[in-house]
């Protein structure tokens, strides 16, 4: 399903293919399919299920459609439906204002998730202000942590061994990538599409500065850094603005 559903998100950003973006639907409808004929073999529940419930969940969460309710703008709609969605999740086992964020979600995607659980109920910071400080206090730590891993190499043969020094900077640097996600959510910027849409970008200019060195008769791997700067920079001209 995953495989499957990556998939279909790149058929997405290709939308003038047609016939691909069908073909990648179908593949995960196949998928759907697939679960609800299992669940239902095992006698637990069926496709029509399925369809009735996501039916059922849609009435009930847009009472401004289906029922009296007024609802004049978006941010109304979106503040009833997570009050409906609250009054629904009071009936489950669930414990914890974080809960309900699906395990499997990519890492920032899954950042900027928990975060906005917890600022539901008021535990956020005022405005952006906040998480930029917070970002300049995590890269001083990280910071004083690759200095201490200079020290280290200084010190031995092996400083990349996993140990109490490696994990000290693996959580540093979970620590600023956590809050340059809760920035972009302050921003309201989706921090997985920021970095997909960067990586990219870096992979449209690379291919860039190899095609130019191919047209120079070079090999990246006999040149300079210098030199694949400059093809680098014009990549940049030539394919983005920079």
């Amino acid at each position: 399903m995953l495989e499957e559903t990556y998939e279909l998100l790149a058929a997405m950003d290709r939308p003038d293919d047609r016939a691909n973006y069908m073909e990648e639907l179908g593949d995960v409808l196949l998928q759907v399919m697939f679960q609800c004929v299992m669940a239902e073999q095992a006698g637990s529940f069926s496709f029509d299920d399925v369809a009735n419930g996501i039916s059922d969940k849609l009435v009930r969460r847009h009472p401004h459609v289906f029922g009296d309710v007024v609802a004049n703008d978006p941010a109304t709609v979106l503040k009833n439906w997570e009050q409906i969605k609250q009054q629904e999740h009071k009936k489950e086992s669930r414990h914890s204002a974080l809960d309900g964020v699906p395990p499997a979600l990519p890492g920032l995607l899954k950042a900027q998730r928990t975060q906005e659980k917890a600022a539901r109920v008021g535990f956020d910071w005022k405005d952006a202000k906040g998480p930029l400080a917070k970002i300049r206090e995590e890269l001083a730590e990280l910071e004083a942590a690759v200095a201490a891993r200079s020290a280290e190499t200084a010190a031995s043969d092996n400083p990349d061994k996993m140990g109490p020094a490696y994990d000290h900077r693996k959580e540093e640097l979970g620590d600023l990538l956590f809050s340059v996600a809760n920035l972009a959510r302050h921003l309201k910027v989706d921090s997985e599409s920021a970095v997909e849409g960067t990586t990219a970008k870096f992979a449209r200019r690379f291919r860039a500065v190899e095609a130019g060195a191919k047209a120079a008769g070079r090999d990246l791997k006999t040149m300079t850094l210098a030199e694949m700067d400059a093809l680098w920079e014009a990549a940049k001209s030539a394919t983005d603005v920079p």
